[in-house]
């Protein structure tokens, strides 16, 4: 005798399955979430530490001239440089130039020492940040070269981090000319994606534009164009944005669309 399901238990099995489905969307929308949030925190621990970092050691982390003084000699090398007589010690570090800026530099090659990367382990070093960072570009591309998880840190939204540097917009297409000032660029970090391949900052998309939007509504302006926080610009291929071009000032994200197309520079970060 053969026997099937009737109606009833087939109706409480879509219902079992319909509420499973909604609690795995639900979880992975509340995960999200909790992601995104933890964007501005994390953002203002970093600020707070290199500012702490300032008041504590009268210099910007990663330029600091007297960091081997404290730490020791990173590595014998004429990419770390060093202003004291201090011993080369693995644990150590390389001096900056005390010239107080952070300069993007994608001139050297890769593995080697530079203040970008510096800023991050000046800091950790200090203690005022988790995690431990090389100091020194990744292995690929060039000097400039930023690997979140190794010489930066990692967020906690999924394959998103952190970079610093100053004096340029970096990689990518460039920036809004709302970004220049009269010396040059503030001192900013970058969010967002390790580019594919190794690049010079974490600047791959990882927001969808109403994502970045919020995060600028809740932090600044809630423009693209404008405040404190500003998308990447990517030429031809922008994403994040109305903007015809990098002088376009009139531009609003484009909450229409839900392409994760954005990564987010934080000017005068430090």
């Amino acid at each position: 005798m053969k026997h099937a399901f009737s109606l009833v238990e087939l109706s409480i099995v879509l219902v079992i399955l319909g509420l499973l489905t909604g609690g795995i969307l639900g979880g992975q929308a509340l995960i999200r979430a909790a992601e995104l949030r933890a964007v501005s925190t994390e953002y203002g621990r970093y600020a707070a530490a290199a500012m702490t970092f300032r008041d504590k050691y009268f210099a910007v982390p990663g330029d600091f001239r007297d960091a081997t003084r404290f730490w020791g000699w990173q590595v014998n090398g004429s990419n770390c440089t060093t202003n004291s007589s201090a011993a080369v010690n693995s644990a150590g570090a390389c001096d900056g130039n005390g010239d107080g800026t952070i300069l993007w530099d994608n001139s050297g090659a890769v593995s080697t020492s530079r203040e970008m990367h510096q800023f991050w382990r000046h800091l950790a070093l200090a203690g005022l940040v988790e995690g431990t960072y090389t100091g020194l570009a990744g292995p690929t591309t060039n000097s400039a070269d930023v690997v979140p998880g190794t010489n930066s840190p990692r967020a906690k939204l999924a394959n998103a981090g952190w970079g610093a540097a100053q004096t340029n917009c970096g990689y990518g297409g460039g920036c809004f000319t709302t970004m220049h000032i009269a010396n040059g660029y503030p001192p900013y970090f970058m969010f967002g994606r390790q580019w594919a391949g190794g690049g010079n900052v974490p600047g791959g998309n990882v927001l969808k534009p109403e994502e970045a939007w919020n995060i600028d509504t809740k932090m600044d302006d809630g423009r693209p164009v404008s405040g404190k926080i500003i998308p990447l610009y990517q030429n031809s291929t922008n994403l994040c944005s109305t903007a015809a071009s990098a002088t376009d000032t009139s531009a609003t994200y484009l909450l229409s669309s839900t392409t994760v197309g954005c990564s987010l520079y934080f000017l005068n970060a430090f």
